[in-house]
């Protein structure tokens, strides 16, 4: 049984810096590739961010692009979403997710998700 566990949510001010992480186990993790979604209230799951499951390509939606940075740690099959220069439209509850197909930015290609973290960012 699969399990992904997030981390690293909570309250910060605009210009503010989170670290979430995503904790796997219960599957192969260095196979995967990891993706990061969002949900604000009322609005649909968004793609966030994604790496592949060596660590060499990420892939990043145009709203984050240059604030956040991904990156994955085979050995401690965790995989962090590094949040920058934060801005109150970033407040959602982020959620992981493992895939083994593309394109990465393709919410229906995840079929493993973990329960979310919340960040909320005040202005």
């Amino acid at each position: 049984q699969v399990q992904l566990v997030e981390a690293g949510g909570g309250l910060v001010q605009a210009g503010g810096s989170l670290r979430l992480s995503c904790a796997v186990s219960g599957r192969t993790f260095p196979m995967f590739n990891v993706g990061w979604f969002r949900q604000a209230p009322g609005a649909e799951r968004e793609f966030v961010a994604a790496i592949r499951r060596l660590g060499t390509t990420t892939y990043y939606a145009d709203s984050v692009k240059g604030r956040f940075t991904v990156s994955k740690d085979n050995a401690q099959n965790s995989v962090f979403l590094q949040m920058n220069n934060l801005k109150p439209e970033d407040t959602a509850v982020y959620y992981c997710a493992l895939s083994k197909k593309f394109p990465a930015q393709d919410l229906s290609n995840y079929d493993s998700w973990g329960q979310g973290t919340q960040v909320t960012v005040s202005s």
